[in-house]
């Protein structure tokens, strides 16, 4: 089976959420920065922070030329803090090597920091509309069920050949790409797709009476893991304008010290923490004089 892009396509210009990077007069970097923001993170967190960042900094040269910790601020709550390193960084390299323009094509794309494939293609896709096909879990969801008729599958080297054989053959591939993430975000979802919403007349999936899937999902657990200590840490540091002692981060995690531990050198590895000469710590860039 296939996907009528035109049913898809009707769909989505009544269904699409009002998404912030969406909107008319959104620049490639500020969609860049969303793409960033929204790796493994809801859109609900992503949205208020993504509107303050591209407020206080529109443009690639403008990010680059804030510091380290006040990037590490503004990132907030959004998680796995080494993305607003990369992102520091890939402004550095777009504002100093593209004269602030981010790159349009794949290919060099791939080359900036932080940047990886699926990244690139959004990058292209959804900034500079051309005809690149994007496969996210979401997407991959829909045309496994849609067109394969199982109702999940593991990434594969044909995902991009799939999705590029469902394109329309006219300008509209870049929105049709949009409008199949989006059916995978809201009707086709994981545990409780709404397939009396779904647009879509033919579903292979649904026509073999929805079959059980393979995929085992593994739910990802917060509490108490080294990802929990570091945000604690990293509150710590976000709260304070000047280096704090080792005495004022040792409060933030008591259960286990030996954890603690772990997740402060792995910050300080990461180059989200530095520790100054005289033994205190602070957010990168705010060291101020820092030991070997």
């Amino acid at each position: 089976m296939s996907i009528d892009s035109s049913e898809l396509l009707r769909w989505y210009e009544q269904a699409q959420r009002d998404l912030p990077w969406r909107r008319a007069g959104v620049t490639p970097w500020q969609i860049l920065v969303s793409e960033f923001m929204l790796q493994q993170t809801p859109v609900a967190r992503v949205e208020p922070i993504w509107l303050a960042w591209v407020a206080r900094w529109p443009t690639a040269s403008t990010t680059a030329a804030a510091s380290a910790a006040d990037v590490l601020r503004a990132w907030g709550k959004l998680g796995y803090p080494r993305r607003a390193k990369r992102l520091h960084e890939c402004a550095t390299v777009i504002a100093g090597q593209f004269d602030d323009v981010v790159p349009s094509d794949v290919e060099t794309l791939l080359t900036l920091p932080g940047i990886g494939a699926y990244t690139a293609r959004a990058v292209a896709c959804f900034a500079y509309r051309q005809r690149v096909p994007v496969v996210d879990t979401n997407v991959r969801r829909v045309v496994a069920r849609a067109v394969h008729g199982i109702a999940d599958a593991a990434a594969s080297p044909r995902d991009l050949i799939d999705v590029d054989a469902l394109f329309p053959n006219d300008a509209e591939a870049p929105r049709f790409s949009v409008a199949l993430m989006e059916l995978g975000a809201t009707v086709c979802t994981a545990r409780a797709p709404r397939c009396g919403l779904c647009p879509l007349s033919t579903c292979a999936w649904r026509s073999r009476g929805f079959p059980a899937g393979t995929e085992t999902r593994r739910v990802q657990r917060y509490a108490g893991t080294d990802r929990q200590v570091r945000g604690r840490l990293l509150d710590v540091l976000r709260g304070n304008d000047s280096p704090v002692t080792r005495a004022q981060l040792d409060v933030a995690w008591l259960t286990d010290t030996a954890q603690r531990d772990r997740a402060l050198d792995s910050l300080l590895v990461d180059g989200l923490v530095e520790q100054t000469v005289d033994g205190r710590f602070a957010l990168a860039g705010e060291g101020g004089e820092l030991t070997d």
